[in-house]
């Protein structure tokens, strides 16, 4: 079956279609997960496996986007399995600290914090660089947080190759200075 032709009737509201899709994305779902789960090591909050199940049932009961290739649907699908994990560490640290919402962010690398505090602090980082640039943003996201390639990144975005592994550059930077106060 054709993953472009079930993306378009996703998009047009055929839950039968997300359905008949999954068998074909999975692994590649799977691949995503564990990239999420084993960039942030020993103390996340939940397996792979458990991560594209919460994922695939909050895209189920969203309004679904404009899936417009294969690339763009893994790019939404990351982009769930990080809010997911960031639902997730937020529910955990609230529990840990007995339900406080301040959460002290800093130079997460260099400082030891927990994944948690870490994943919240590139996610804050994240939402900090959408106001700036919503492009570097995504290109953040599917590049460190969805595994794709630059070529990837550029098919998703219509961009050049090059322009995205420049945008990138300036993405990491910011983001390097962010999580370094």
């Amino acid at each position: 079956m054709d993953i472009t032709a079930l993306l378009r009737r996703i998009h047009a509201g055929d839950h039968d279609a997300l359905n008949a899709a999954v068998p074909f994305v999975y692994d590649e779902l799977k691949r995503l997960a564990s990239s999420h789960v084993r960039r942030l090591g020993k103390d996340v909050p939940m397996q792979a496996t458990t991560l594209v199940h919460e994922a695939y049932l909050r895209m189920v009961h969203s309004k679904h986007p404009d899936y417009g290739s294969r690339v763009h649907f893994y790019c939404i699908a990351s982009r769930v399995m990080r809010q997911v994990l960031v639902d997730a560490a937020r529910a955990q640290l609230a529990q840990k600290r007995g339900g406080e919402a301040a959460i002290p962010l800093g130079d997460l690398s260099e400082f030891g914090a927990e994944p948690n505090e870490r994943l919240l602090a590139v996610d804050a980082a994240i939402e900090r660089l959408t106001v700036i640039s919503e492009t570097k943003a995504s290109l953040i996201e599917m590049r460190y947080f969805g595994g794709m390639t630059a070529e990837d990144c550029a098919e998703a975005m219509s961009m050049s190759v090059h322009m995205v592994r420049k945008e990138l550059r300036f993405a990491q930077a910011w983001l390097r200075s962010e999580l370094a106060v």
